[in-house]
């Protein structure tokens, strides 16, 4: 059992479940106009969570996969002693959190060991997977390693959706079948409904599974477009009208579901007036580490052109978190340009994505275009506007050959 003052420790920072999430697509060749690393404050905490992405091997094909466009291959994975350093090196670090994903994390031979080790170790530890493609026996042994909390997706209500977005014949079934033996382990679950055209109208559905499944919160998650998911943008891009009613069904089940059920909810950036502050200001509260044990600002960051990263085979995580060159190219403030630099909201949303302003305006350290104030924020509505009205279906599912 963990003491109650490190539990006071996680609710004094305000730890959240899961962590917050962004990614990325097109590449831009254009390297000059990233900024130069800042130095590292000397107040500079440390973060509070760390992606562990164990492998990029998943039986799921989803249109919208979060993993670049890139993938790591098995013979590039870290070891079981690699993880475990590592493991080691972020309690040390301070770190809060450890959030074992992929891929799907269960496909590791090693999860319930590495679960067991950063369990010892004092870290809350957290499983995202999918719930496809694993043994029910790995479950249990991942719990009884000291697993605290699983965060399980779904891609739809209806079970012939659910198969189809996922790629994957059997998925809705499967995921089912794991929510029965997540609760008849006693784990803490939240449910993550990854929200699409093909899905935006099943939200108070989707709210009324978590119930039932017995899950504490549950995350109302619209795509975010990086990576796969700006592959197939126009074919799973939500009207403006589906999200306006999307964000009142949300608040009418906070209303009724409070004080027994947490929903988050994460819009489309297309639509929006203000970027959101993704990862909570880059380089400020999260590391993710790659299977092959690339360390990076946030799931996308592969793709702004020009950024380096360290691999925690050759650096600690310490060094890498606090002199890393792409942790400080956009910490802070120092590196925005106008309008961002004298906008009154610089220390709210940390101009936004910087991804999204890499794959849309080609330049890493420009307005995000969600931002109203940009340039391209009129474009990029009318963007998605028509692409949500093509009223395509064809996926273009990520395929993992040779991973």
């Amino acid at each position: 059992m963990r003491s109650g003052s490190q539990r006071d420790r996680w609710r004094r920072h305000g730890v959240s479940a899961r962590p917050r999430r962004s990614e990325d697509g097109r590449s831009v060749s254009d390297v000059e106009t990233l900024p130069q690393a800042t130095p590292v404050r000397p107040t500079l905490p440390p973060p509070m969570g760390l992606l562990a992405e164990l492998t990029h091997r998943c039986s799921l094909r989803c249109p919208y996969c979060s993993n670049p466009l890139e993938l790591d291959r098995r013979s590039e994975e870290l070891s079981t002693v690699e993880w475990k350093r590592l493991i080691d090196e972020a309690a040390a670090l301070g770190v809060l959190h450890i959030y074992f994903s992929g891929g799907e994390p269960m496909l590791r031979r090693d999860i319930a060991e590495l679960v067991a080790h950063a369990h010892h170790a004092g870290l809350y530890t957290n499983m995202i997977t999918s719930g496809v493609g694993f043994q029910p026996a790995v479950l249990d042994a991942v719990a009884e390693a000291g697993l605290d909390h699983i965060q399980l997706s779904v891609q739809a209500i209806d079970a012939k959706t659910c198969d189809r977005v996922a790629g994957y014949e059997g998925a809705a079934e499967r995921k089912h079948a794991v929510a029965a033996a997540i609760a008849r382990l006693g784990l803490r679950l939240t449910v993550n409904a990854v929200i699409h055209r093909e899905n935006v109208h099943e939200i108070p559905a989707f709210v009324e599974l978590a119930e039932a499944w017995g899950a504490a919160r549950i995350e109302i998650a619209h795509v975010q477009y990086y990576g796969w998911g700006l592959v197939n943008r126009a074919r799973l891009m939500p009207t403006r009208q589906q999200v306006e009613t999307a964000m009142v069904q949300v608040d009418e089940a906070r209303s009724r579901t409070a004080g027994r059920l947490v929903i988050d909810s994460v819009l489309p950036d297309y639509y929006a007036r203000y970027p959101k502050a993704c990862m909570g200001g880059w380089g400020a509260r999260l590391m993710n580490v790659t299977p092959s044990g690339r360390a990076l600002p946030c799931h996308a960051a592969e793709t702004i052109a020009g950024l380096s990263f360290d691999n925690i085979r050759e650096a600690s995580l310490s060094e890498i978190w606090y002199r890393g060159a792409a942790f400080n190219a956009f910490r802070g403030t120092d590196w925005m340009k106008e309008p961002c630099r004298s906008c009154a909201r610089k220390e709210q949303d940390f101009g936004g994505c910087r991804c999204q302003a890499m794959a849309l305006a080609g330049d890493a350290a420009a307005t995000d275009p969600a931002c109203s104030l940009s340039p391209l924020h009129k474009g990029m509505v009318a963007l998605a506007e028509a692409e949500a009205a093509s009223g395509r279906s064809d996926f273009i599912y990520r395929g993992y050959q040779g991973v």
